[in-house]
């Protein structure tokens, strides 16, 4: 197998893996969630301080590191937002008044559900840039900023509106969110950033099939691309009448179903089959769960 065969592998099996365990961590009863974020915020701490280490290193092994960094610390994000530890203000459903013809007010109560959430990821994502800026090891800044732009981009189209809500994916304890969901067939917003997701991957494949590229800019590449390529599958999946709970299904087996009542969304068009999407890690539905 070659060395490029098998990063795009190690990249898809841990976006899976790691998905999954955030789901399952995720699943627990509510008072194992402080060790899970204790151990999570450790690891969390250790990725950025190894992604520092990392970032003036440009072996094979600096390159696989820095990626595994950049998903630990997306996972801590996400395991923070699920837990209902790091998310917003607001913590109750969308009001009906605000479910049609209120725009600008809808969108403000759903920035408002996941400001701290957000304001979180900016911190870090911030830090990440600072401490890798003019390195010769970018392979971590550039996979959390896929991560970052795919998984503000699910949420925004979630907001204008698609078919498979993931309201599965939400814990009981965060079900209120849904009610921030739009159920359409598509919004105007999403061939936009699928187009500009593919063209960015497109570059990224070009770029590495380059002469003059060197074996750990082409696994560096290879690892963020796939990232990237994955990301657009689960925004297909936003669309498409097809189900990915099974990929998870090991995650999610014990968990119990989220309340069904007011968190719903009323419907802005016809309402579609659900079924869900996975993910980016993933946020993964912060999707408001996913790419991961």
């Amino acid at each position: 197998m070659s060395d490029t065969a098998l990063a795009a592998l190690f990249a898809v099996f841990i976006w899976w893996f790691s998905t999954g365990i955030v789901l399952l961590l995720n699943g627990m009863q509510r008072r194992a969630y402080k060790f899970s974020l204790f151990t999570s915020s450790a690891l969390a701490v250790a990725a950025l301080v190894a992604l520092n280490h990392t970032a003036n290193q440009t072996t094979t092994a600096a390159v696989y590191c820095a990626f595994t960094c950049a998903l630990l610390i997306w996972g801590w994000h996400e395991l923070s937002f699920l837990t209902g530890w790091i998310t917003g203000p607001r913590t109750t459903a969308l009001p009906a008044a605000y479910a049609q013809g209120h725009e600008g007010r809808r969108f403000i109560e759903s920035v408002r559900a996941i400001l701290w959430h957000e304001l979180g990821i900016l911190a870090v994502g911030v830090l990440i840039i600072a401490m890798t800026w003019g390195a010769p090891n970018q392979v971590g800044t550039w996979t959390f900023i896929v991560l970052w732009s795919m998984r503000t981009s699910a949420k925004l189209n979630l907001f204008f509106g698609v078919r498979n809500l993931s309201e599965e994916f939400l814990p009981p304890h965060l079900a209120y969110l849904s009610s921030f969901f739009r159920r359409r067939a598509m919004n105007p917003l999403f061939p936009f950033v699928v187009g500009a997701a593919s063209l960015a991957l497109a570059w990224m494949v070009l770029r590495a099939l380059e002469p003059t590229a060197d074996a750990t800019t082409v696994l560096g590449l290879t690892l963020v691309g796939t990232m990237l390529a994955l990301a657009i599958v689960e925004h297909l999946m936003l669309v498409l009448p097809v189900s990915t709970t099974a990929l998870w299904r090991w995650a999610m087996a014990k968990r119990q179903p989220a309340p069904q009542s007011e968190s719903r969304p009323a419907p802005s068009s016809p309402a579609h089959a659900h079924p869900a999407t996975g993910g980016i890690p993933p946020d993964k539905n912060e999707q408001l769960l996913h790419a991961r």
